[in-house]
């Protein structure tokens, strides 16, 4: 017999996007399904929709809690999987109707303890597809343990999400999902995958990762910063259990720093009297030979250390001209989207 897979779906104020993400579900190829909705208390209609689907489809479990945030709903949500396999899907997004097909299958061909799906970034008229590190033709990447982490901390062909990957049950459900932070992945991933020998990336796009209208810097608020956080608390784990990485990390939350130090700057409101600019700064300045010495290899990371550490607004002027260059051709732009319209 097929094995079963667990879907978790957290739903938290997702009324406009919920039939999409669940019929996208319920309709898969692969019918050994065990599918979770954990409605974390929210307050519009989506208990009720997530119950109506329970009615029609005797996989369908509805978990009903008070609200505690993503971390808290998934955790929830684990408690109740029976299955070989665990899938996390956000309730904004939804899946081609043969993923979980296609991702069991190359499981088991390749006995792997996670297979990653790549994705679409869907907006409202059209999808972007990133090809930096995917060419959909490509066959399947096989990764060892190594190889892993190192797309993982480098964030690149591996991504922090929890969502778009298949999981072995057994490698996750002792490890919970971090409470009350944003970016719970970020807290997460690298402690699952420390564990896994092998893991396949798949380079066709299953998952269609909905991209809201409101930009991020419209949206900002310190609580962003949590994403620094959990990178600085993976740095720590990754000193101690993958050392040659080290300088990667480093290198990763340089840039990470450098991009919210800015996107603070262009929220001073927010950040009245810099206290969490003053806090990026004084890390930076605190480890600056480690990250020097992480970004030696990278000549543009490394003037931008330069310049952030003489003085942060330099370094926005620096990237400034680069744009304006770029926009002037003078500096070529690389194109790595493909933009499909509906």
């Amino acid at each position: 017999m097929a094995p079963k897979v667990s879907v978790i779906v957290p739903i938290y104020k997702v009324e406009k996007y919920i039939h999409q993400c669940v019929k996208s579900i319920v309709n898969q190829t692969y019918p050994n399904l065990e599918i979770i909705l954990v409605n974390d208390g929210s307050p519009d209609h989506c208990g009720k929709i997530a119950e109506q689907y329970a009615e029609q489809d005797n996989r369908v479990t509805v978990i009903h809690k008070e609200n505690g945030g993503l971390s808290d709903a998934r955790n929830a949500g684990t408690k109740y999987v029976t299955g070989e396999y665990t899938l996390f899907v956000d309730s904004d997004d939804w899946l081609a109707l043969d993923m979980i097909e296609k991702l069991v299958n190359i499981s088991l061909t390749y006995q792997a303890d996670v297979v990653q799906s790549a994705f679409y970034y869907a907006f409202e008229q059209y999808l972007l597809f990133d090809h930096r590190y995917f060419s959909k033709t490509a066959p399947p990447l096989i990764l060892d343990n190594q190889s892993l982490m190192f797309e993982l901390v480098t964030n690149e062909k591996v991504k922090n999400f929890a969502w778009g990957k298949l999981y072995k049950s057994r490698l996750i459900q002792d490890i919970p999902f971090k409470k009350g932070v944003l970016f719970e992945d970020v807290f997460w991933a690298h402690q699952v995958m420390q564990r896994v020998n092998t893991y396949v990336l798949l380079h066709e796009p299953y998952v269609y990762y909905r991209q809201r209208s409101d930009s991020i810097v419209a949206t900002y608020t310190p609580r962003n910063l949590d994403i620094l956080k959990g990178l600085i608390e993976r740095h720590f784990f990754i000193e101690k259990h993958y050392k040659d990485l080290t300088n990667d990390s480093y290198k990763m939350i340089f840039k990470t720093s450098l991009q919210h130090y800015y996107l603070l700057l262009a929220n001073w409101n927010k950040d009245r009297g810099g206290i969490y600019r003053k806090e990026i700064q004084s890390y930076i300045r605190k480890n600056y030979t480690n990250i020097k010495r992480a970004v030696e290899s990278d000549k543009q990371l490394s003037k931008q250390l330069f310049l952030f550490s003489f003085h942060p607004c330099l370094n926005m002027i620096f990237i400034l001209l680069r744009k304006v260059l770029r926009k002037l051709r003078v500096i070529p732009q690389p194109v790595v989207l493909e933009k499909i319209s509906f």
